[in-house]
């Protein structure tokens, strides 16, 4: 492995021209190509996000991309029903791969590309990206400082109002539309990561005339003691928050927590301080470098979001949606 990791990105919608400018701020990674389902949306994007090296190869198809050479890590953007197909195609293509959240569309898919991964011996990991951010790390910090006491609960929201369109990619069941899968995951990720597995998970959900939730709320016990209360909402903007709660205080992820710059300690007497937690680029630097500190460590998953961790939550996110009636076609495979 070179010190400078090559990045292909296969698909070119909103989330990877996200992505494609985070790696322009990212140390030791260079965009070295791009794969579409056509070579000219390619190549635009390539000359958008060309830098010093140059432009980045354009290949007219995803499997073109897969077998590409000079590609070290292939970043899936594509919407979440290609998941499986698009983090497959390129395993077989010899390429370690970030596969954007959800995963994919259940625990099943899930189980296939790790699999394969792990048969191949490439490196795997989702795309997380708010596992890896500054305001996390300084929450797990605190944590196990003892400054908030034993833990016993986190509450955490994400919010915004959508697009009513009913051709709007969050309003589509067969492109795995709701607010489940594309902001309730992010409450769930965290939990789990802070209070660690789940033991059981209760949920509700409004959904659309379309069969998709629109509003979902869930309550996970963990197998630690404590317990979190989560929502996620397309039409409603909510406070966004999220709360860790111990018995001598608590920690807030201010904002939207996923993109938290401060953090609020509060401690039983009113004593109240503010911890800035400023973080690199639009804040998909963080998981990027983690990616490229684990290819050049030869790791096959990273230790801050694990093929299990994956699993699991895709997992959870089954039951959620067992209990809240919404099926996906993908559920039928």
């Amino acid at each position: 492995m070179t010190d400078t990791i090559r990045w292909g990105i296969l698909g070119t919608g909103r989330i990877a021209h996200d992505f494609a400018k985070a790696l322009q701020d990212t140390p030791g990674a260079v965009l070295a190509a791009v794969g579409s389902r056509s070579v000219e949306s390619a190549a635009a994007f390539g000359r958008e996000f060309g830098g010093a090296a140059g432009q980045p190869a354009a290949y007219g198809s995803y499997q073109e991309l897969a077998e590409a050479p000079g590609v070290d890590i292939i970043y899936i953007g594509t919407p979440h029903p290609m998941h499986v197909e698009n983090a497959m195609l390129a395993l077989r293509g010899g390429k370690a791969v970030l596969c954007e959240k959800p995963f994919t569309m259940n625990r099943r898919e899930a189980e296939q590309v790790v699999a394969l991964a792990r048969e191949r011996k490439l490196f795997l990991m989702e795309a997380m990206w708010t596992r890896y951010m500054p305001a996390l790390a300084e929450v797990r910090r605190i944590i196990a400082s003892g400054e908030i006491g034993v833990v016993n609960s986190v509450h955490a929201d994400l919010g915004f109002v959508a697009s009513t369109d009913p051709e709007n990619r969050v309003n589509k069941r067969e492109l795995g539309g709701g607010a489940l899968l594309d902001l309730g995951i992010y409450p769930l990720s965290i939990a789990c990561a802070l209070l660690g597995p789940v033991e059981s998970v209760q949920a509700q959900a409004i959904l659309s005339d379309g069969g998709v939730d629109m509003t979902t709320g869930f309550t996970m016990k963990h197998a630690g003691g404590a317990m979190s209360i989560n929502s996620c909402s397309l039409r409603a903007r909510t406070p966004s928050e999220l709360t860790v709660s111990g018995t001598l205080g608590s920690v807030r992820m201010e904002g939207m927590f996923h993109l938290s710059q401060t953090l609020t300690v509060k401690l039983a007497g009113g004593v109240t301080r503010t911890v800035a937690t400023p973080y690199l680029g639009n804040g998909y630097v963080h998981e990027a470098i983690e990616a490229g500190r684990c290819l050049r460590e030869g790791l096959l998953e990273s230790p801050g979001m694990t093929h299990a961790e994956s699993l699991e939550l895709m997992t959870l996110l089954d039951t959620i949606r067992g209990q809240i009636g919404v099926v996906y076609p993908a559920d039928a495979g």
